[in-house]
């Protein structure tokens, strides 16, 4: 059973996102008007260390008034390369340089309504070169042992599904074996 968008207007416009109104056919013939949310996309990075300990910022997120665990974040800005963006974002947000970053996963979060992609990257190795440029998006920074992201998704301390998703596979990943 497929939607068919028949047509789409801008309602709203910024430099972060757009809001249109599609029209939209239903199979059964019907037509529908549907509000969507045209996003650029997501960049995201961590590093998970020798001890197997993974990068995290715990930050407030007003729009919910929620505290809670998540990775160094951000959209890709225009004609920027995505994993550079992860890089960029994880060294600004965390003061980490990464190493060699390696993809995770891409997830859409509320394909139902946004379309904005999620790129998740990791990687085995960071430098710090010194205090976060962007230290007001978090309330702190640390490294925090992978073994507890399972317990910590479940307690809902990793609000967020794209960073409960991808720091699941980072546990699996690195410790489903051991």
């Amino acid at each position: 059973m497929q939607w068919t968008n028949l047509n789409e207007r801008t309602v709203y416009e910024n430099r972060w996102f757009r809001v249109n109104l599609a029209d939209v056919a239903l199979p059964d013939g019907r037509h529908l008007d549907h509000f969507l949310i045209r996003l650029r996309p997501v960049a995201v990075a961590t590093v998970v260390n020798t001890a197997n300990e993974v990068l995290l910022l715990w930050r407030h997120r007003f729009i919910t008034d929620s505290w809670g665990w998540e990775l160094a974040a951000g959209v890709v800005e225009d004609g920027e390369d995505i994993e550079a963006a992860a890089a960029r974002e994880m060294e600004e947000e965390t003061g980490w340089r990464p190493g060699p970053l390696k993809p995770l996963l891409t997830v859409e979060p509320a394909n139902g309504l946004i379309d904005a992609r999620h790129h998740l990257f990791w990687s085995e190795s960071a430098e710090y070169i010194g205090h976060p440029e962007d230290d007001f998006e978090s309330s702190r920074r640390e490294w925090v042992p992978l073994k507890l992201v399972p317990d910590m998704v479940a307690r809902g301390e990793v609000p967020a599904a794209n960073m409960a998703a991808g720091l699941l596979l980072l546990h699996h990943l690195r410790l489903a074996d051991g």
